[in-house]
């Protein structure tokens, strides 16, 4: 039985007050005995990096050295190979120096004979905590029993040969049981585990399989303060013009890839207090890593601070047809790609040089060699179909007039429509379809190429999905994007942050809303203190279209005109009174007249109050 990774972080926890000369210099000079009262032959730097090495090596593919003890900068948590002969030596040279018999420069070492003495008064008080070294030091022990807190104590002071008088002056040793849960394992506590309680140090490859789970701005765009927790898979954001969801998606893009995809977003006020974006992303395995972004005022720009963030494959579909693109193994210095996320939407369909072919191009290229790509094309262009037009089926290639391009084309009911032809909303389809299977298929294409992990995740952000598109087409275009994922890779897991403005997306989403991984937030204008809030709504399955018009998400009074909703409000008002005015009540009848559906269902009541006060029908 192994100690479990609670039980470990437990530890860490305790002895981050510990001075690292304790933690690492003590117990290696016990471990090789080192002679009392007099000096031999000890190679001090040599030895404490072979313990270092030991206990201290938890990043297989790092250089660094975790050190859970106090640092005068508690972010150096990891230390470099040269921490034994240099920060270490230091310690042991200088501020622990009275506990050596040692000369300057010399080979030899020893401990003074009070060193003890010298020790306990380092302490100041303080003790070390001997349970809490002994699960540091033995977390991989294979137990071949459930040890006890003494058990664990008795092990740690027997191998380290620490006598009677240094357990009695320098260690607490609790009396009886701690109230301490023991938790074990069947295999010991890997880095995969720990990784997700401690720092990345900087030399490693950083996690990968980013998603957001929290993101906070303060002092800019239009609301003060705004915090949102993201789920796992779909995430909606309502609210009305103007209120911040487009400002939003820009905030998570900043967040994730500390890039802006346009125009920065600045402060609205330089007078106001800090601007910041405070973001968490977490990894498929791994510690999440929270970062905030301060605006400095002087410099006027956002200052990224830690550069370090979760590896991760992410779309962006902005509302004015352009699109962000963000592959973490196309940003490095040698790209051309490293400074263009940013396509315009001519860009996306002509390409540019070097970075991507464009949809007209690659569509032909997939469609002649008949490439994975192609088949997987049309498997996504079939799911997002519109109802009426039926499957978006890729037909054959043509050409245009004045056009020297061959060109893709839809086969619709109606006949076959090179693409460059089709409506609004067919593009925006097409546009998507062909940058979600054209992101993976180049992340797969330099992932071999650089012998790199593949991203098992991907974010795509949407602001308002139902753009250029029919409401038939806004009932099924939601269930048919949370299918995709399928379709590209087996393993891969996609995380939709999407704003909408319509009834019909929300409706079109109860079938396959799921509260443990699907999130609904709201942005409304609170007219009495004028301040824009977001608020995370419960989802209720309104089921009718109009019953969604009128609920607190879009908040209409009637599910109609807003001359019709004037008229019915009149007309109420007349039909709560004791003795209502025969001539009021003509005079809203005909308005209602002018605004009412024939088959409206206020008729019967209306027309029943109307008869009853004298007025002809």
């Amino acid at each position: 039985m192994y100690l479990s990774v609670q039980n470990i972080v437990h530890a860490m926890e305790k002895l981050k007050v510990i001075n690292p000369f304790f933690g690492i210099t003590y117990f290696t000079c016990k471990k090789k005995n080192l002679s009392i009262g007099s000096t031999i032959d000890f190679s001090m730097d040599k030895f404490t990096k072979e313990f270092m090495n030991e206990y201290h090596r938890l990043c297989p593919k790092s250089k660094y050295y975790f050190q859970p003890y106090r640092s005068n900068d508690r972010t150096k948590e990891w230390v470099s190979s040269r921490y034994p002969s240099s920060g270490l030596q230091a310690i042991n040279t200088q501020t622990f120096s009275d506990v050596f018999i040692h000369a300057s420069n010399s080979k030899y070492w020893g401990w003074e004979k009070n060193y003890v003495d010298l020790l306990a008064e380092k302490l100041e008080g303080s003790l070390l905590p001997a349970f809490e070294f002994g699960i540091w030091f033995f977390r991989t022990e294979n137990w071949p029993s459930i040890p006890t807190i003494q058990d664990i104590i008795e092990r740690f002071f027997s191998y380290f040969n620490i006598n009677d008088e240094e357990k009695q002056r320098l260690f607490f040793v609790p009396e009886k049981e701690l109230s301490f849960v023991m938790d074990f394992q069947e295999s010991p506590v890997g880095w995969e585990e720990l990784n997700a309680f401690i720092s990345l140090p900087s030399d490693a490859e950083p996690p990968h399989g980013a998603r957001i789970s929290f993101i906070e701005t303060r002092n800019i765009g239009p609301i003060s303060s705004l915090v949102m927790e993201p789920s796992e898979r779909l995430n909606i954001i309502t609210g009305d013009n103007g209120l911040g969801k487009t400002f939003l998606l820009e905030c998570f893009w900043f967040a994730l890839t500390g890039k802006w995809a346009d125009v920065p977003v600045n402060p609205n006020s330089m007078e106001k207090a800090n601007a910041l974006i405070t973001s968490e992303i977490t990894g498929t395995s791994g510690k999440p890593i929270k970062r905030t972004i301060v605006f400095d005022k002087k410099k006027g720009r956002w200052i990224l601070g830690d550069s370090s963030l979760i590896s991760g494959l992410f779309i962006y579909a902005r509302v004015d047809d352009s699109y962000a693109i963000w592959d973490p193994l196309k940003q490095n210095e040698n790209t051309k790609m490293q400074n263009n996320y940013l396509f315009s939407k001519s860009e996306i369909w002509d390409g540019i040089i070097g970075c991507i072919e464009g949809l007209i191009r690659d569509w032909v290229n997939w469609q002649r060699i008949n490439k994975d790509e192609f088949k997987v094309l049309k498997l996504v262009l079939e799911k997002m179909s519109p109802p009426d037009l039926g499957a978006l089926v890729p037909g054959e290639i043509t050409r245009v007039f004045n056009d020297v391009r061959d060109m893709p084309t839809i086969n619709h009911c109606y006949g076959n429509t090179p693409i460059i032809y089709a409506s609004a909303g067919v593009k925006r389809i097409l546009t998507l379809a062909y940058l979600v299977v054209w992101a993976w298929s180049e992340h797969k294409v330099q992932a071999k190429l650089q012998h790199a992990t593949l991203e098992s995740r991907m974010i795509i952000l949407i602001d308002e999905i139902e753009e250029h598109l029919h409401p038939k087409w806004q009932r099924v275009i939601l269930p048919a994007l949370l299918s995709i994922q399928s379709l590209l890779s087996k393993q891969l897991e996609i995380q939709f942050v999407i704003s909408t403005h319509s009834p019909l997306i929300l409706a079109s989403s109860e079938t396959y809303f799921d509260s443990q991984k699907d999130r609904l937030f709201n942005i409304k204008l609170e007219k009495k203190s004028a301040q824009v809030t977001m608020t995370e709504t419960e989802f209720i399955r309104y089921g009718h279209i109009n019953s969604w018009l009128t609920s607190p998400i879009f908040n209409l009074g009637q599910a109609r005109s807003k001359e019709a909703e004037v008229a019915i409000n009149e007309a109420k008002e007349l039909q709560e009174q004791d003795c209502p005015n025969k001539n009021e009540v003509s005079n809203v009848h005909n308005k209602l007249l002018n605004v009412l559906a024939q088959e409206d269902p206020f008729w019967p009541r209306w027309i029943f109050f109307a008869e009853k006060n004298g007025v002809k029908i």
